[in-house]
């Protein structure tokens, strides 16, 4: 997200097992499997005129993953997509070698009420064969994703592979995001059922981890692939996600991730000459931070 201005703060500790924080990416950790930032709108109430309108702005090598517990978002994209994000959808904008987009309170929403939002965007790092593919987006409706409940806890498979599920939504590397609402306090086995690298957010309630209790709004990083027991106080929903870390570094710009730093430094050109796709029908233009 260009603009985006609901960031919770950074903050860090090491317990044994894990690493608690805030947000992708910190200092010590730069990406999860192949998630390589994470945006926290909310919990947010908009006021009566109040509405979210991030302009027009570039995204290189990445896949944006949209996914909100309240709210709605309406995407437009410079492949021509328009839709509506609900709570429960999944946005999957793949940009490749570039795409443009906005994101903003849909008109219908725009009538001087008051409504919540609370959602994440998510980055996820395209291949290094993938980085220049050609832009595109897709969306997978909240009843079309696979959904069960086991142990007092309902799940939902966002995307990728896990629990021995697969989401239908199209991605470009093997990864796993799932949704956890715990009915009644719970505990939650994950050995086994996830590959890869594993961060826990904790979207509301809270969860114990050995000694430590965490709260809503931070993250647990597991450090060890493939280990992972925790258990939820009633009413809790977590985000866990990850999967297999990509073998080469990227480097991050703004809202550009590349393998080639002077990949980045041509998009930071092209951006600035304004010789990026246009979202249709949209003259909005975030400057180049400096």
């Amino acid at each position: 997200m260009g603009n985006n201005k609901m960031l919770v703060e950074e903050r860090q500790r090491d317990i044994g097992q894990f690493m608690v924080g805030r947000l992708l990416p910190f200092r010590q950790k730069r990406q999860v499997g192949p998630f390589t930032f994470i945006d926290h709108m909310g919990p947010a109430e908009l006021k009566p005129g109040q509405y979210m309108d991030v302009d027009q702005h570039p995204h290189i090598g990445l896949s944006t993953l949209t996914y909100l517990l309240e709210g709605c978002i309406e995407h437009r994209d410079s492949t021509g997509a328009v839709q509506v994000v609900s709570p429960g959808d999944v946005g999957f904008m793949s940009s490749g070698k570039g795409v443009t987009h906005t994101e903003r309170t849909p008109a219908y929403l725009r009538n001087g009420a008051s409504h919540w939002m609370h959602g994440y965007q998510v980055w996820v790092v395209l291949p290094k064969g993938l980085e220049e593919m050609e832009p595109n987006f897709s969306f997978v409706p909240k009843n079309e994703l696979p959904a069960w409940e086991e142990n007092g806890l309902r799940m939902t498979l966002v995307a990728g592979e896990g629990f021995g599920r697969r989401a239908p939504l199209r991605v470009y590397s093997p990864l796993f995001m799932v949704d956890v609402f715990a009915e009644r306090a719970a505990h939650l086995d994950i050995q086994g059922q996830l590959k890869g690298e594993i961060a826990v957010v904790v979207t509301k309630g809270r969860v114990v981890e050995g000694e430590e209790t965490i709260e809503a709004g931070q993250m647990l990083i597991s450090k060890a692939e493939d280990t992972c027991c925790i258990e939820l106080e009633q009413g809790t929903r977590l985000l866990l996600f990850g999967g297999p870390a990509l073998p080469e570094e990227r480097f991050l710009y703004w809202n550009f991730v590349s393998s080639s730093k002077e990949r980045l430094e041509q998009a930071k050109a092209d951006w600035r000459a304004r010789r990026f796709p246009k979202v249709p029908g949209d003259e909005t233009y975030i400057p180049l931070p400096e």
